[in-house]
């Protein structure tokens, strides 16, 4: 059964996902956190917007003089509006809050295709669904690796996701 209430980002949430993406001013690459001048793969601005190849074609002259705050809120508001529809639509189980902003923080960093097919997921939904993991804890801890490497920093935020889903506590780490 699809959940009855369409929710939205609290301001809790969105405060705390825009401070964990943290504001740059200017494009930078997204693996190496080094600005740049011209278009790589992972080219980001903002609060974490990547920005396409065709993108920085239109817009790149603006992006190298820079971009505020309020244009950096507004690509950010952007991007998150498909993972806030996503997770309305991919759980159905009623969920509190602070269960939906930590729901929508990790489809956002893992993206909606991860999010539709993970064992978190289908936790979420059915917790007696048979998954390789003992736990809807543990299934969601599991997205710690990026590029096949254990990362401390993918730890760290699968851990303050925890705090929000399970205990209702907003803090960075």
């Amino acid at each position: 059964m699809q959940q009855s209430v369409r929710h939205k980002m609290s301001d809790d949430g969105l405060q705390l996902l825009m401070s964990i993406e943290a504001f740059r001013a200017r494009p930078y690459d997204d693996q190496t956190g080094a600005e740049i001048s011209g278009w790589v793969k992972g080219a980001t601005i903002g609060y974490g917007h990547l920005i396409s190849r065709d993108e920085w074609k239109r817009s790149g002259d603006t992006y190298k003089q820079g971009i505020t705050k309020a244009q950096a809120r507004m690509l950010f508001e952007q991007d998150l509006e498909p993972f806030v529809d996503g997770v309305n639509n991919k759980v159905t189980a009623d969920l509190s809050q602070n269960q939906f902003d930590a729901l929508v923080i990790l489809a956002f960093n893992i993206g909606l295709g991860n999010f539709g097919s993970s064992s978190a997921l289908k936790l979420v939904n059915d917790p007696s669904a048979q998954t390789s993991y003992p736990s809807l804890e543990a299934a969601w801890k599991a997205w710690k690796k990026s590029q096949g490497r254990v990362m401390q920093g993918l730890i760290n935020r699968r851990n303050a996701e925890w705090k929000i889903y399970a205990d209702n506590i907003y803090e960075h780490w």
